[in-house]
């Protein structure tokens, strides 16, 4: 283990005391909920208490999964009287990332995402790394620290979903916090929280994508309408990749006023992420990755480009945003 990896734990260590109540503050998914049990293992018996906080609600049935598989006891922020505590801790995350983020002295920032600017008495935020999991496995190992086999399944399984199973950025790092986890991982655990994927009220939403498919130039669109959970949109998306010959896959629905977008490609075409950003970003939020992308855009502003209560209109105006010819665009038919 590096000088520089102890030299960092130490000076983690010394930002906290044997009196200390600490609240970690994550917006839940597989890297931060994995990355907080290791800080929890790390101050074990250093502080009175770590609670562990998130800023989000936990839908996702992999993460529902990993919460439950886990052991991990996670207590909503607006739950959390937070004049308790008189240590914060973000993990994955960053202070300007969410609003609910404000508020708070935070005593130390851990992060793998561009740097903000937001400062702490302790910061390590490495956005060359593909994972926080990847840091907080070397401070387990810097602090001899061996892991269960669940908090290794854990920072396993993070790493695994924030590398694409190291199909998106990585580093050397990555791959050895990956390794050294593999040895103490319980890996069925591990496949049975990626597994779990799907919820039975997604059949509907299933239903309507086979149904009410479009195909174009092989590419793949659907408008879900008004639906429940945007996850649901990535996981069709995702499923659409998978048919031989569909090069795009766009999936769509609305939720909370606004209108979700999401992109896949195969990776060899145009870069989603800057697509979906030149077509939607005049409407909210959108950006993304070479082959895969998101656009929030918000119902009030797209109102004037299409009838937004009419899902054929709706999806017509999505398709004529990614062809230059939306009348070669065809309804599947069973």
């Amino acid at each position: 283990m590096s000088s520089t990896t102890i030299e960092k734990l130490n000076r983690f260590y010394g930002q906290f005391t044997g009196s200390d109540h600490v609240l970690i503050i994550i917006n839940a998914d597989p890297d931060s909920i994995a990355s907080a049990m290791a800080v929890k293992r790390i101050l074990w018996r250093r502080v009175t208490n770590v609670t562990i906080s998130n800023i989000n609600s936990i839908t996702r049935p992999d993460n529902m999964a990993m919460i439950r598989l886990l052991d991990v006891t996670l207590i909503h922020l607006s739950k959390v009287d937070t004049h308790h505590y008189n240590k914060f801790v973000i993990l994955d995350s960053q202070p300007d990332h969410h609003e609910s983020f404000d508020g708070f002295q935070y005593t130390a920032i851990i992060d793998h995402h561009e740097k903000s600017g937001v400062q702490a008495p302790f910061k390590d935020i490495r956005p060359e790394y593909g994972a926080t999991a990847s840091i907080m496995t070397e401070y387990l190992r810097a602090a001899k620290i061996k892991p269960s086999p669940k908090l290794a399944t854990g920072l396993f399984y993070a790493i695994k979903t924030d590398t694409a199973n190291f199909e998106r950025k990585a580093t050397n790092e990555d791959m050895r916090a990956f390794q050294f986890l593999f040895k103490h991982a319980n890996i069925h655990l591990a496949r049975k929280i990626e597994q779990v994927d799907l919820r039975l009220d997604f059949l509907d939403d299933f239903k309507t994508a086979i149904n009410d498919h479009v195909i174009s130039r092989n590419k793949i669109f659907v408008h879900l309408g008004s639906i429940k959970n945007s996850d649901i949109c990535v996981l069709i998306a995702d499923f659409f990749m998978r048919f031989n010959l569909i090069t795009w896959s766009v999936v769509s629905g609305i939720h909370k006023d606004k209108l979700i977008i999401v992109v896949r490609n195969d990776g060899t075409r145009k870069n989603a992420g800057t697509l979906i950003s030149h077509k939607f970003g005049d409407f909210g939020s959108a950006g993304g990755h070479r082959s895969m992308a998101r656009a929030e855009a918000q119902i009030s502003m797209i109102e004037g480009q299409t009838d937004v209560n009419d899902s054929k209109k709706l999806l017509t105006w999505i398709i004529s945003k990614f062809e230059n010819s939306p009348k070669h665009a065809k309804k599947h038919k069973n």
